[in-house]
């Protein structure tokens, strides 16, 4: 049987050896795309079938193909698909000790500690919950992410609270399809008013990281 992944990999390679665009392209040239396909990812596993699906994740691994093959031909620290693999192989052993070690995870919780002790052994030049967080994530996600982080150093207290006295009055969703409904009537409360909503989650979560910070100091 034909190796699929392999014939893949020297396409790339073909394609960067024989195309004047490719060959013009770098990482941050590719960025808008590989924001594209996540997207376009995002959108047929919601709402495609497993045809659009398929088509879907052939086009976000092009993505990985292509930044593997321009970091190949690197002259600084050049590594390819094979070392992408690999590395990933090695972490993934690692974070599954119950899966390739003595560990034992009878729940999803015990794999997710599992998940954090290994991800915190690998990472302990990290000085704060915050190294690592990708600032450049959609607000929404980021924010989701950063209410976590101030609850593992005792942060954002106000947040909790605030969350603790709507669900007091009943003002708290209580299913994903009333989040959205929520969500959506706050945008365009903010759009009624000539305010612009992606900025000011961002702003706030700029105080909700300061808080952060204090709390780790």
């Amino acid at each position: 049987m034909p190796d699929a992944l392999r014939e893949a990999v020297e396409t790339m390679r073909a394609v960067r050896d024989r195309c004047v665009w490719t060959q013009g392209i770098d990482h941050r040239a590719l960025v808008p795309y590989l924001i594209e396909e996540s997207h376009e990812l995002v959108d047929a596993i919601e709402t495609g079938g497993a045809t659009e699906l398929r088509e879907e994740l052939g086009d976000l691994l092009w993505q990985v193909l292509f930044h593997a093959e321009i970091a190949s031909r690197a002259t600084d620290d050049p590594f390819d698909m094979d070392d992408v693999a690999a590395g990933l192989v090695e972490k993934m052993v690692r974070r599954h000790p119950h899966v390739f070690a003595g560990e034992t995870a009878e729940t999803p919780e015990r794999v997710l500690e599992l998940w954090n002790a290994a991800k915190a052994a690998e990472k302990r030049e990290r000085a704060s919950v915050l190294d690592g967080v990708a600032r450049s994530m959609p607000s929404l996600a980021l924010a989701q992410k950063l209410v976590g982080k101030a609850a593992q150093v005792g942060a954002g207290a106000d947040v909790a609270l605030a969350v603790h006295d709507a669900a007091e009055v009943g003002a708290v969703p209580e299913s994903e399809e009333e989040l959205g409904d929520l969500l959506l009537t706050l945008t365009a409360a903010a759009r009624s008013r000539g305010w612009d909503a992606e900025r000011a989650l961002r702003e706030r979560l700029r105080t909700l990281e300061a808080e952060i910070r204090d709390a780790e100091a």
